[in-house]
């Protein structure tokens, strides 16, 4: 997945025990990346959130980088190989904040927006590759963006800067051209959703299990998380139900392995766990 040139990464915590902690819990962070051509994901744990993480898991990566504006991706601006791209999404939800404070202003910005989303979405019904959604947004999309730019800059000396609407308008004009690279490149999304919503596995899981036991349960968790979008990828590459997929696996072990193992033999057992470990490298 590392060896993509382009992935998105977001960051999420986890409560972990700690021995060293009596009576409350570490607060540690997944750090999520995604290929979202491929649709593989990578969930490394951290003990914190600061840089240290992704600097080490993207010491080799070269290519376009897509995040929430999280300062501690920052670093990656200054790397030469790697071009730092920023959430449309997260603009618009800045802007969503502000009605309340501004109405007029932070409605014009969110239906501004709402047409460059209207672009994205044609591009996805009709099916285009990548170079005639670049065709396509170059046409359309950097018109929006050039005249939206000007009025942002014209509002923000209007507006107080520690309003709604000022701070609204003060994280879309600061991180503008990272809001705007993805109409260069037709592979690259118009924000950093597909990530997001791999995590939302993790959300409800922390409702269920609550915490993990320990860093190291924290780490074999986030490689579980992992293997489970690596089989989802591989199943729809191949084009088979994960469903299917999962049910017919589990037959298969209940089915062979485990009646052999209990009324046949240890030889015939193994071998029907083999075959099903062969059938599912094989898919």
């Amino acid at each position: 997945m590392l060896q993509s040139n382009y992935l998105h990464a977001d960051e999420t915590p986890i409560k972990v025990m700690d021995k060293d902690k009596k009576g409350e819990t570490h607060r540690g962070y997944y750090w999520v990346y995604q290929n979202s051509i491929a649709k593989t994901v990578l969930f490394d744990y951290q003990e914190g959130r600061g840089r240290e993480g992704p600097v080490e898991i993207l010491k080799d990566f070269k290519g376009y980088l897509q995040t929430d504006g999280y300062v501690a991706y920052d670093v990656f601006a200054k790397k030469q190989d790697i071009t730092l791209i920023h959430c449309m999404a997260h603009a618009q939800r800045m802007f969503n904040d502000a009605l309340d404070n501004d109405e007029a202003r932070a409605s014009h910005a969110m239906e501004e927006i709402q047409k460059l989303y209207v672009i994205e979405r044609i591009c996805k019904k009709q099916q285009l590759n990548f170079e005639e959604v670049t065709e396509v947004r170059r046409i359309k999309s950097v018109p929006i963006l050039k005249s939206m730019d000007l009025w942002l800059q014209q509002q923000y000396v209007q507006v107080l800067p520690q309003s709604a609407i000022g701070k609204a308008i003060a994280y879309s004009l600061q991180r503008w051209k990272r809001l705007s690279t993805y109409v260069n490149d037709g592979k690259l999304n118009i924000d950093n959703n597909p990530v997001e919503n791999s995590i939302r596995p993790v959300a409800l899981g922390r409702k269920n299990y609550l915490f993990a036991g320990s860093h190291e349960a924290a780490k074999r968790s986030g490689m579980l998380y992992s293997r489970m979008y690596a089989l989802i990828a591989q199943c729809e590459s191949s084009g088979l139900s994960v469903k299917q997929f999962c049910k017919e696996q589990a037959i298969t072990a209940a089915t062979y392995y485990y009646w052999h193992k209990k009324y046949h033999s240890p030889d015939v057992a193994q071998r029907s766990k083999e075959t099903s470990r062969n059938f599912y490298s094989s898919h």
